[in-house]
C-alpha cells in the first residue's frame, strides 16, 4: 500500500466510506437482534445492511490504492471497521443460537490479536495481505451474509429449503473459520520471520 495522502488528507471518499461502516454496525446489530432474532423483515435488513457494508471495505480499499488516497487514519480505522462489523455478527448470531459461542470467541481472539499486532508494528514490519487472509474474508462475508437472513424463520413451503441452505452456510462459515485460523498462523509467523531478519541484520556504522 501506498503512504501517499490525498490532497483532501483524511477527508476524503475512502475514508468516509470506513466511517460509514463503523456507524452501521449498531443499526446491523440491533436489526440482527430485534424480536429475538425471529423478525423475517429484520433480519433480511441486517442481512442487506451487512453485505452493503462488506462491499464499501472493497470499494474503498480499491479507491485509496489507485487514487493515492492512503491515510494513516485509513490504515487505523479501516481494520478496526471490519472487525466491528464481522465481531458483532459473531456475537449477534450467537446470542441467537445460530453460531456456537466458542467458535465467536475463537474467531474474535484471533481477528482482534491480529489487528492489535498489525497496528503496533505498522511503522517497523509490513506484513503484506496474504492470499489465505483474503480467502477467509470472502468465504466470512459470504457465510456472515447468509447466516443473518431468516433462513429457518420463513415459513413453508420455504421453510425446508431455508433450513437445507442454514445448515449448507453452516458449513461454508466453518471453511472460513478455518481459513481464519491458518490466515492467523501465517500471519503470525510472517511477523515472527521478519522480527528476526531485522534483528539479524547489522547496523549501519
Amino acid at each position: 500500500m501506498s503512504d501517499q495522502v490525498g490532497s483532501s488528507g483524511n477527508w476524503n471518499l475512502p475514508n468516509v466510506l470506513t466511517g460509514l461502516r463503523i456507524v452501521i454496525v449498531p443499526f446491523f446489530g440491533w436489526a440482527l437482534l430485534h424480536d429475538g432474532g425471529d423478525s423475517i423483515v429484520w433480519r433480511t435488513v441486517a442481512a442487506v445492511l451487512f453485505a452493503a457494508a462488506m462491499i464499501t471495505d472493497k470499494i474503498d480499499g480499491d479507491i485509496a490504492r489507485s487514487r493515492g488516497l492512503v491515510t494513516n487514519f485509513g490504515k487505523i480505522a479501516d481494520p478496526i471497521a471490519d472487525k466491528a462489523l464481522t465481531g458483532m455478527a459473531f456475537v449477534g448470531l450467537s446470542i441467537v443460537g445460530d453460531i456456537w459461542w466458542w467458535v465467536t470467541i475463537l474467531v474474535l481472539l484471533r481477528e482482534w490479536s491480529v489487528t492489535v499486532l498489525r497496528l503496533s508494528i505498522l511503522r517497523r514490519v509490513v506484513v503484506a495481505a496474504a492470499q489465505s487472509g483474503k480467502v477467509k474474508t470472502v468465504l466470512q462475508a459470504v457465510a456472515l451474509t447468509a447466516l443473518s437472513l431468516p433462513l429457518r424463520q420463513v415459513h413453508p413451503p420455504l421453510h425446508d429449503l431455508g433450513v437445507v441452505l442454514f445448515y449448507a452456510y453452516e458449513v461454508l462459515l466453518g471453511v472460513a473459520v478455518a481459513m481464519t485460523m491458518w490466515s492467523g498462523y501465517e500471519f503470525f509467523r510472517d511477523v515472527w520471520r521478519q522480527r528476526n531478519e531485522l534483528r539479524s541484520t547489522p547496523s549501519p556504522t
